[in-house]
């Protein structure tokens, strides 16, 4: 009997803006963790060199001897990159600081931009049964964020509750029509959700009206609240799931998880 759950193929999604702070890489933890605890089988892919993600979730430098570098520059298996975390349903691919020369070293590499298309779909990630991989992309539009970009189904797009947070994203798109027009013509924008967001301020509901205005239902129907809680976490190598349940941001994130999933596109679609 087939698990409702599991679909064909994992849904792949570039967590992705170029502005730093804007709450990404804490979106890709929680989120992830979210799906997990969802009962999703999820992969989060460290593709920043300052591998916060992997920092986050408590994966130690000196256990990150596979890792998207070497995925990446040195065609690694992806069984020997892909770690186990201690939270139910969740694994990591970690990332280091050799990250950041991935640029330069893969610059006369013809297949460049679909280094990381390929490496997730090495024949041995079947085994794993993924429902979900999460790409969280580096704080710029580089190599490795074309790489997340030409390897996903889709781009989810934190937005800090700022002053000219819409005027980034504008770059950012044009990036995404550029790898649908180049590399990857089924790429979609999964959503943009606000992060940081105080209902008290004036600035964070200006910028949500503004959003929802210029991009309808582009944007998430859950706001990430700004929540001490949610900033502690990472100090503590958890998701804020597991830090403080109960908290306001785990709250959202979990609100987020199951918006997501009933927004899935239907393709890939469910096991018959």
């Amino acid at each position: 009997m087939s698990d409702p759950l599991h679909i064909d193929e994992p849904k792949i999604i570039a967590v992705a803006n170029q502005k730093g702070g804007v709450g990404k890489t804490t979106t890709t933890i929680n989120l992830a963790a979210a799906l997990a605890e969802q009962g999703r089988e999820v992969l989060i892919v460290d593709l920043d060199p300052q591998g916060n993600a992997s920092t986050g979730l408590g994966i130690e430098m000196s256990d990150r001897k596979v890792t998207t570098y070497d995925l990446l520059v040195d065609d690694a298996p992806l069984e020997d990159a892909i770690q186990s975390l201690e939270i139910k349903n969740l694994s990591i691919i970690p990332a280091n600081v050799d990250l950041s020369s991935a640029d330069i070293e893969l610059i006369s590499n013809e297949k460049r931009s679909f280094l990381l298309h390929d490496a997730l779909r090495q024949p041995s990630i079947d085994a794993y049964a993924f429902d979900y991989i999460l790409i969280d992309c580096p704080p710029s539009l580089n190599l490795l964020t074309v790489n997340a970009m030409v390897a996903a189904h889709s781009v989810l797009v934190p937005l800090q509750s700022e002053f000219f947070a819409l005027e980034g994203l504008s770059q950012l798109m044009l990036s995404i029509r550029e790898v649908r027009q180049t590399a990857n013509e089924n790429l979609r924008i999964e959503g943009v959700v606000l992060t940081m967001f105080d209902s008290r301020n004036n600035l964070s509901l200006q910028v949500e009206q503004d959003a929802r205005a210029n991009l309808g239902n582009l944007v998430f129907k859950i706001c990430i609240p700004r929540n001490v809680r949610v900033s502690e976490a990472p100090s503590y190598a958890l998701p804020v799931l597991e830090y403080d349940s109960g908290s306001k941001g785990a709250r959202a994130y979990r609100a987020l998880a199951i918006e997501l999933i009933e927004n899935q596109n239907p393709s890939p679609g469910h096991r018959g």
